[in-house]
């Protein structure tokens, strides 16, 4: 099995939560919320966008059409790859003790440069949009270089926290949590996409275009997954903790099973070893591996679902309410995934779901540490709403983009090239837009929401949760 080092069975008396540290952690993840949320603004401005070019009545108005592909680039790449691993770095920096404290701020500087020029790159002359899976690419030097910043900028904050945050570290043990098993995990599996990443850059054949970033982010995309997936598991526990739900199982025993989903990772250097990244065998391999392999976090996901009834007992919060859409929206992608019948919109429905579920997790749990992080309290009626808002337009979206597939629809297509025939078809991409719009609307609710509560001043600590 699956040994990360030493946690020890000092471990069995540890809280399961971390503790947000006074110092350079808490400042450096002070800086990575800021990251996030700005990215989160961009993509929201570029969501408006594909969202009102695939609505029918609207596209047809609006000249859209030529700029929905980039526009849809740079909005995956900002509001899936930047902000996920964002929050992913924002968490690393609070279980990583203040050691090379100054490659943490190049980390933030290098990352938040490059998500700027991503920002500003659909509106570049001349760009080229390529919608390979992972990271979708523009063909423009403006583009490249922001991407090439921001893989520099995260890369470097993954090595401090797999040599500064190792389990066995004795500042790590004087603090750790039983939490800190999963964290650590997913900085692995970080660790190994960009392992993922080199090796198949390293042993590319000589192609250009699609077909090359196809191949290049293939391995590493796929291995990236595991690493969102991990750092989700450990927000719905820790909001679960917070809200006072409960498991069956004793905390000791299950936060084992982050080790048990991880373990499908050892595969990846075996799959590189065995088949170079251009060969169809490796193609296949991971696609197994993301179909298989996700099967090891049940019993974490199992665990998550165990505990919902306790936190639906909790009285109504902005964290009751993140954690319950995250994990509906999560386990209805999963069960779009198998409904996937060719390359039509039930493909994007099922990542959606998934995606948006991760996503609501992280935005619950910034909810949790807005006030551990020295900003205000996340308050109000409208923080309440906001995972409601969010979660039940993005799956209203993904269920009409699920109905279109059903009847054909071709995804990464826009306005009239979408070819609605039937009042079905209409029915289901109408759906779409309505349920898309909703989402911004929820999204654009998260933002003000921090916005707001970064902007006041720091609410003294409690055992309670923001109403």
């Amino acid at each position: 099995r699956l040994r990360l080092p030493s946690m020890s069975k000092a471990l069995d008396t540890r809280p399961l939560l971390p503790t947000v540290r006074a110092g350079s952690s808490r400042a450096l993840a002070r800086g990575w919320l800021w990251m996030g949320v700005l990215a989160l603004i961009g993509s929201g401005v570029l969501a408006i966008v594909l969202v009102l070019s695939r609505t029918p009545g609207i596209a047809q108005v609006f000249p859209l059409k030529d700029l929905f592909r980039a526009a849809l680039v740079v909005h995956v790449d900002l509001s899936v790859l930047i902000w996920f691993m964002a929050f992913a770095s924002l968490v690393w920096s609070l279980v990583t003790v203040d050691r090379w404290v100054a490659v943490g701020k190049l980390s933030i500087a290098l990352a938040g440069l490059g998500t700027l020029l991503l920002a500003m790159s659909p509106f570049m002359p001349g760009a080229q949009p390529l919608l390979n899976n992972y990271v979708p690419v523009l063909q423009h030097p403006v583009f490249l270089a922001g991407l090439a910043m921001c893989g520099v900028g995260f890369g470097l904050t993954i090595l401090r926290t797999l040599v500064w945050a190792w389990p066995g570290h004795a500042g790590v043990a004087a603090t750790a949590s039983r939490l800190h098993l999963g964290i650590y995990a997913s900085a692995l599996a970080g660790a190994l996409a960009w392992g993922a990443l080199l090796w198949s850059m390293a042993t590319m054949p000589a192609i250009d275009g699609t077909a090359y970033y196809e191949i290049l982010f293939w391995g590493g995309g796929h291995v990236l997954q595991f690493q969102h997936a991990l750092l989700a598991a450990v927000a719905w526990w820790w909001l679960a903790k917070v809200l006072g739900a409960g498991w069956p199982v004793a905390e000791r025993q299950a936060t084992r099973w982050f080790a048990v989903a991880a373990w499908p990772l050892a595969a990846v250097p075996v799959m590189y070893l065995l088949w170079p990244a251009s060969a169809p065998e490796h193609t296949t391999a991971f696609a197994k591996l993301m179909e298989w392999g996700h099967l090891l976090m049940v019993p974490v996901l199992a665990a998550t679902v165990a505990a919902l009834p306790g936190a639906w007992r909790a009285p109504s919060s902005p964290v009751r309410s993140a954690l319950i859409t995250s994990v509906l929206l999560f386990v209805t992608g999963g069960i779009l995934a198998f409904m996937i019948r060719g390359v039509n919109v039930v493909v994007p429905a099922h990542y959606h779901g998934s995606i948006v579920g991760i996503t609501l997790a992280m935005m619950g749990l910034a909810y949790v540490l807005l006030p551990q992080l020295g900003f205000g309290r996340a308050t109000g009626r409208m923080a309440r709403w906001q995972p409601w808002v969010y979660g039940g337009g993005q799956l209203m979206h993904i269920l009409g983009l699920a109905w279109s597939g059903g009847y054909g629809v071709q995804r990464k297509v826009a306005g009239s090239a979408q070819v609605l025939v039937t009042v079905q078809e209409r029915i289901g991409m109408g759906m779409m837009g309505l349920g898309g719009l909703i989402a911004v609307i929820g999204g654009v609710m998260f933002v003000w929401v921090c916005l707001v509560a970064m902007r006041s001043p720091a609410a003294p600590e409690s055992g309670t949760i923001a109403r």
